[in-house]
């Protein structure tokens, strides 16, 4: 069986691809990786066959107009109410708003006509009998539908932008009819007929004909899709255990990280890990230069690091503080980490919710995101024992999902059941 998978050029929207992709080659599959130039290295780092695809906006960027549209949609996207908490439900002109900012400033830019075009050629000549492709990667289904490919959609995080689609067509049936509009089905029916495709569009180029997903059940939205449920196995990339790693603190361990996204989330690094410090524990905070110089001198409890492989570091660690990231949270159920979880947009809120209501962890929007405020509740997670008892139950639920080796044959089945250019017992 040859099995595409393709994804954004980020690396953390393709690391939660790389088990399942490693999965299905020692299986005996054929693998390619597609994605833009700037993630070739990247893949190749994995021991995977990547599959450069161009990728330009062409006068967007001539005209300097690339960063003022990402910016704008970024700020609509990452600030709509995804977790339905606020005063009003959401209603048809609100998600109409969202999808027509979506399309073009998100999903149509990062799947534009040149990327999708070079990617449709390598599905062309390369025939894979299954597509898999990440929420971002809308093109990894148009390449699917115009070859006759199976396709499924990696989920690795809160299902979002489906959960808003779903309610957005809901709503949009009720409309009047000249009242109705849907920018994405619109856009992906005319990227078909740009390519010469005769099948038409329906929901599955947004869902995947099924989701592969990647989070513990009771972290799901209830979106009524065919779904295969694999484990999360953490993929950090290069790494290597460092000394001090390895001896035991002798006392709580909390690890802080927020990556690049510290000044996203409105917090001060080097304020938060002061206040931190005054807690009986030993404070692991990954940082860049940046942070470490505007840090100063800190307490002799904090240890400050560039990087180190969270998979190794959480097992020794009695909480953690992260902005959301999907492999970090990932990877602390995984090891029955209490997660604080600071919500900043997107999906964050979604996902330090569903920790609360499972006991599991706490979330701290960012209109509270003062640091006195996140010491009492890091001192919460490491000191009261519901919320280790919480994410004991969140990795029990984890580790009984079948791993990505396990799923291999559900795979292959659906793939059979689903592909119209011949399948894998067709290919011989």
């Amino acid at each position: 069986m040859k099995v595409l998978f393709t994804s954004l050029a980020h690396h953390t929207h393709y690391y939660p691809l790389v088990p399942l992709a490693w999965a299905l080659r020692t299986a005996g599959h054929e693998v390619r990786i597609a994605s833009q130039p700037e993630l070739t290295d990247v893949i190749t780092g994995t021991g995977l066959t990547a599959v450069p695809v161009e990728w330009s906006l062409g006068a967007l960027e001539d005209l300097g107009l690339l960063g003022k549209l990402h910016d704008e949609a970024s700020a609509h996207v990452q600030g709509f109410d995804y977790a339905a908490r606020g005063e009003h439900p959401w209603n048809y002109e609100q998600l109409l708003a969202l999808e027509n900012i979506m399309v073009p400033t998100l999903y149509g830019a990062l799947n534009n006509d040149t990327m999708v075009d070079a990617l449709v050629d390598f599905a062309r000549s390369w025939q894979p009998d299954l597509v898999v492709w990440e929420t971002f990667t809308l093109a990894g289904a148009i390449a699917a539908r115009v070859t006759g490919a199976a396709h499924c959609r990696l989920v690795s995080g809160p299902d979002i932008s489906v959960r808003a689609r779903k309610e957005f067509l809901r709503l949009a049936a009720e409309q009047e009819p000249e009242h109705r509009e849907d920018p994405t089905a619109e856009w992906l029916e005319r990227t078909l007929r740009r390519l010469g495709s005769d099948a038409g569009f329906d929901e599955d180029m947004v869902t995947g004909q099924w989701t592969v997903n990647t989070t513990p059940p009771s972290t799901q939205l209830d979106l009524k899709l065919p779904t295969v449920q694999v484990r999360h196995v953490p993929y950090n990339g290069p790494a290597v255990v460092p000394d001090w790693l390895r001896a035991d603190p002798g006392r709580s361990r909390v690890c802080v990280t927020l990556g690049s996204s510290a000044s996203d989330v409105g917090v001060d690094m080097a304020e938060l890990l002061a206040h931190l410090a005054e807690l009986d524990a030993e404070i692991v905070a990954t940082v860049d230069e940046a942070t470490r110089e505007a840090a100063g001198d800190l307490p002799d409890n904090v240890r400050l690091v560039d990087f180190v492989p969270l998979n190794d570091l959480l097992p020794t660690c009695d909480a953690i503080v992260h902005h959301g990231g999907v492999g970090t949270k990932a990877t602390a159920e995984l090891h029955a980490v209490p997660q604080l979880i600071l919500a900043f947009g997107w999906d964050t809120e979604v996902m330090g919710r569903g920790l609360e209501d499972i006991g599991a962890g706490l979330c701290v929007p960012s209109a509270d995101l003062l640091p006195d405020v996140l010491r009492k509740q890091v001192q919460r997670l490491v000191s009261e024992p519901s919320f280790a008892r919480g994410a004991r139950r969140l990795q029990e639920e984890l580790l009984a999902v079948p791993s990505p080796n396990e799923v291999v044959p559900v795979l292959e089945r659906l793939v059979a059941e689903h592909g119209t250019n011949g399948s894998v017992h067709d290919r011989g």
